[in-house]
């Protein structure tokens, strides 16, 4: 072998140990990102030689992000599960959406507000500026895991809708049944929750779902409708093809939650759905936008 070769050889030597070295001391300072797209600094910065997001993306190109719904864990029920209600839209006057007070006797009241929640994430842009729409599906989440006409009731056997501080009584009725009131008006945790979140907000206007006569019932405590509780009935009533009454007589309910609404100014309104089982998603989303309309006015 010449000198020559010679020299090319060791010099080759050379280079290969050289970058075995720095290969080998290297993989302490840079990780694999976890989609094994690039190197990334341990610090979270782009390693070296890898292009910035907005090169990668293209100019003018956005990354698309996910939406999250804010929440409020507003309380919880006697077994201690969670009482959340949903948010959407970011204006001061506060529309509310509630479902689910009678458990599982009444589940599509549920599944009705749970189908607002979806439909307003994907749909946010239908909430006017000065608005903001929160849905409270599951007031009565022990109720709604509970098989049978007792999942009407909470883990106390109290009718929540019998529990609110308007013509309280320990005992009320429910069809030709009387049924609990609790020990005193919101001596439940689930009513105090909606009482304690209504006190801290701008609430303009509620709709709460129950089951079944196909009606929809302006909110008074102690005398007639107030004039905005009644234009909201007739709003969504004629919007959704329900009828509306001015007054539920078919038996006397004490401790109602809509009718303690108005008792603190709020317009609120039941509305009945036509039977236990469907959500009739259609009249309600029509219901919801008419009202929307005129709570935003």
């Amino acid at each position: 072998m010449n000198t020559q070769n010679i020299v090319i050889a060791l010099l080759a030597l050379v280079l290969i140990g050289g970058g075995a070295y720095w290969f080998l001391n290297s993989q302490g300072d840079i990780v694999t990102d976890p989609n094994g797209m690039m190197p990334v600094e341990p610090d979270g910065g782009i390693g070296d030689g890898a292009q910035p997001l907005d090169e990668l993306i293209g100019e003018g190109e956005q990354v698309n992000t996910l939406t999250y719904t804010s929440e409020t864990v507003m309380g919880s029920s006697v077994r201690g599960t969670d009482i959340i209600a949903y948010h959407f839209g970011n204006g001061g006057d506060e529309l509310l959406l509630i479902g689910g007070s009678h458990g599982s006797d009444a589940p599509n009241t549920s599944e009705l507000a749970e189908k607002f929640i979806t439909y307003l994430a994907a749909n946010e842009t239908v909430i006017p500026a000065n608005m903001r729409v929160t849905v409270i599906p599951r007031v009565n989440p022990d109720g709604l895991a509970t098989d049978g006409t007792a999942g009407r009731f909470n883990t106390n056997m109290v009718d929540l809708n019998r529990n609110f501080d308007c013509d309280w009584a320990r005992t009320s009725m429910w069809r030709q049944q009387e049924v609990s009131g609790g020990t005193a008006a919101f001596s439940e945790p689930e009513a105090k929750a909606i009482r304690d979140y209504v006190s801290e907000i701008n609430a303009v206007g509620a709709i709460v779902w129950f089951a079944s006569e196909g009606k929809v019932y302006p909110s008074a405590c102690g005398g007639n409708p107030s004039a905005a509780a009644t234009d909201l009935a007739a709003t969504f009533g004629s919007a959704a093809g329900y009828g509306v009454e001015q007054e539920f007589d078919a038996y006397t309910i004490n401790g109602d939650m809509v009718n303690w609404m108005a008792k603190q100014g709020v317009p609120a309104i039941s509305v009945l759905l036509t039977d236990r089982e469907g959500i009739e998603w259609a009249k309600n989303e029509a219901g919801f936008k008419a009202a929307l309309n005129l709570l935003s006015n």
